[in-house]
């Protein structure tokens, strides 16, 4: 595979990461190209993906090009490669990337284009292009590859016959038991224009259909699915676009691409059917539009167009913001802009990043840290306690470096104060007469907030 040199513009991100927006997300690297062609608005790049092989990482980067690979080593990337589309062209906003096994399924949504076949497995060496099919797939939006079942989900798919540009389909499911030859199993649905994306587990697939909403299809017997919900009037409704379902299969997360909609959060019964519980997102009286969303048993990882890339802590029973990046830091009155894609999957923990203008972003996220309880759970012992005796004091849940303390009698009088610095935990005298006090405890949380929470106690 020939490759082509690229230039990695770091200097740019060296400087913007000083004083960048962040809260609680860590910079490691960014990869521009200054030589790669944009339009008007300097939108070059799309989605990202990433893949692993051999305890080495991988990073997988479109643009209005083609598709780069490059390799995470020292949390830096090294570029490795570089494929360039059946379609090469400024008008190209969407090349969308997935990985079965060893191989990235690759498709553009512009132009004459097609999918692309490339095998991963000679990595770090180069990427080989091995098939590529321009009459079934001539243009495609969005990919989903079912794994476990070895089926590929390509949405808003509009092929080709003798060279004539045939009329856009919804969706069509292919067989991907031999990864090189896809074969088509499954079309439609029928009664709709489009499947704007897809999510798919357990055969029970999760589409994205734009304006008519979402529905929930069982494609255990691919051939035939069978229809089980269609969400298509709810609260706070835009352009349905994109979902994932938590590890558990007890939340699926979708996004509405409109300006000033908001994320949605949905239960998901053990009839595979969802109900909307709550609606978050960030900036949303400014109208900002989230875009593609990736989701744990703990975090929602979004890439957010300008307000750059969000965490949100999916544990909380409220959900809260509790990271973030800008990676579009440009002012800009338009709103789709920024973060395209994230990838977050990778075994290190690192999380990918692609953003429209400025490239493809490498962060590290401390889910050790924010996989702990929302806020900390303070225990006082001995309580009762006899007077004149030590009050011990312990926070526990987040990191905890310092906090206040004051002991107030029932009228709210304060009768001791006491901090702790470098520390989760202390010990206070308690010297007072017999009766019920209230022990107070000042601290700030993860996200800068200033806590107070009280704790009854009893002296005798």
């Amino acid at each position: 595979m020939k490759k082509i040199v690229l230039i990695s513009i770091l200097a740019i991100f060296s400087n913007l990461s000083i004083g960048q927006n962040r809260l609680n997300i860590t910079f490691l690297d960014n990869w521009h190209s200054d030589t790669i062609i944009s339009n008007s608005s300097e939108a070059k790049y799309s989605d990202c993906w990433g893949y692993e092989k051999d305890g080495k990482e991988y990073a997988l980067l479109g643009s209005t090009e083609g598709v780069h690979f490059f390799q995470i080593e020292d949390d830096k990337f090294k570029f490795l490669d570089f494929i360039p589309g059946r379609f090469s062209s400024t008008s190209v906003i969407h090349r969308d990337l997935k990985v079965y096994k060893n191989y990235l399924y690759t498709v553009c949504d512009e132009g004459e284009s097609s999918l692309q076949i490339i095998d991963l497995s000679y990595l770090p060496d180069s990427a080989v292009l091995v098939a590529e099919n321009d009459t079934t797939f001539a243009r495609v939006h969005n990919l989903f590859i079912d794994e476990k079942n070895e089926l590929m989900y390509a949405c808003s798919i509009t092929p080709k016959s003798n060279g004539t540009i045939l009329s856009q389909k919804s969706m069509e499911v292919f067989s991907i038991t031999n990864p090189e030859q896809p074969t088509l199993v499954f079309s439609g649905p029928t009664d709709i224009p489009e499947v704007h994306d897809a999510y798919v587990r357990d055969n029970i697939a999760y589409l994205n259909c734009g304006f008519d909403g979402l529905r929930v299809y069982d494609f255990s017997n691919p051939s035939t699915p069978v229809f089980l919900q269609n969400l298509n009037i709810y609260q706070d409704q835009g352009y349905n676009h994109q979902g994932w379902m938590s590890p558990n299969g007890k939340t699926y997360i979708f996004s509405d691409e409109t300006n000033g909609k908001r994320l949605k959060k949905c239960n998901v019964d053990e009839n595979h059917l969802i109900t909307i519980r709550q609606r978050f997102g960030t900036n949303i009286t400014e109208n900002s539009v989230p875009h593609n969303v990736i989701v744990t048993n703990n975090f929602i990882f979004v890439a957010y167009y300008n307000e750059g890339f969000r965490v949100y802590d999916l544990h909380s029973p409220t959900i809260k913001e509790i990271a973030h990046y800008d990676t579009y830091p440009q002012e800009h009155s338009y709103k789709l802009n920024g973060a395209w894609g994230g990838f977050s999957e990778l075994p290190s923990g690192r999380i990918l990043v692609s953003d429209r203008q400025n490239g493809l972003f490498l962060f590290d996220f401390n889910r050790e840290l924010f996989s702990l309880s929302t806020n900390a759970k303070i225990s006082i012992s001995p309580n009762p306690i006899q007077s004149g005796n030590s009050l011990n004091i312990r926070l526990t849940g987040r990191r905890i470096t310092s906090f206040n303390v004051k002991l107030v009698d029932t009228k709210g009088k304060e009768v001791y104060k006491q901090f702790f610095s470098n520390s989760d935990a202390g010990t206070i005298p308690i010297c007072v007469s017999k009766g019920i006090y209230f022990l107070q405890v000042e601290y700030t949380d993860y996200l800068g907030d200033v806590i107070r929470e009280s704790k009854r106690l009893i002296v005798h």
